[in-house]
């Protein structure tokens, strides 16, 4: 399902709002809250593209940026954006494209369930949002929008009592229609798709391994 350009800054105005609330919370409230940034890889679900506009299995880079606010002690909430590059594979036509998305997802600390030390964590994390793809050079008419949904989990290291670095590995499954006419595809991406990023959180709100 393809949703309107007003749609799309409705969504991105509600995000940029969405953030400023989290970081006045963080500044007087002792839960934890953290902040984080990933580089990494995506890998795009072949049918996505049309023919002759296949794209690489393995893309670079990917790039997350979120706020993550556990309001209990297992459970909480993560805004994030991340952004994708994807260019055509060897056999097809050349493109590139941006594949970005916005998503609000629960959080679940299942580090209780399955812990490796005092200074590692699991994160499970799942929920809605929005991508938004629009292809470069001579495609840009094609570009599109539409929803989506994305799970993933994050194994994190504590290097410091608010520093943590975290592997994470998500699927982003995309509700968008198929193309018609098949044109409409021509440099695009209308499909699902696996990330693979490597980075760092920080504590927003104190010491997040203090009481380990």
């Amino acid at each position: 399902m393809y949703i309107t350009i007003a749609t799309h800054k409705l969504i991105v105005l509600a995000t940029c709002l969405l953030m400023s609330c989290t970081f006045a919370v963080a500044q007087g409230d002792m839960t934890t809250i953290k902040g984080q940034l990933a580089l990494g890889v995506n890998s795009p679900s072949k049918g996505g593209f049309v023919t002759g506009f296949e794209g690489k299995t393995l893309n670079f880079p990917t790039v997350n940026l979120g706020v993550q606010y556990m309001f209990k002690p297992v459970l909480g909430a993560k805004l994030d954006y991340g952004f994708n590059r994807m260019s055509n594979g060897a056999n097809s036509q050349a493109f590139k494209l941006n594949y970005a998305r916005v998503n609000l997802q629960l959080v679940y600390d299942a580090s209780r369930i399955v812990s490796f030390s005092q200074r590692t964590g699991l994160f499970l994390h799942a929920g809605p949002g929005v991508s938004i793809v629009k292809p470069l050079g001579n495609f840009t008419g094609n570009s599109l929008s539409f929803l989506n949904t994305m799970g993933g989990a994050e194994l994190h290291y504590g290097i410091l009592d608010t520093i943590s670095l975290y592997a994470d590995v998500s699927y982003v499954l995309g509700f968008g229609d198929e193309f018609s006419p098949v044109s409409a595809g021509f440099g695009a991406f209308n499909g699902n798709l696996l990330t693979v990023t490597f980075g760092v959180s920080l504590s927003l709100s104190g010491c997040y391994y203090c009481n380990n």
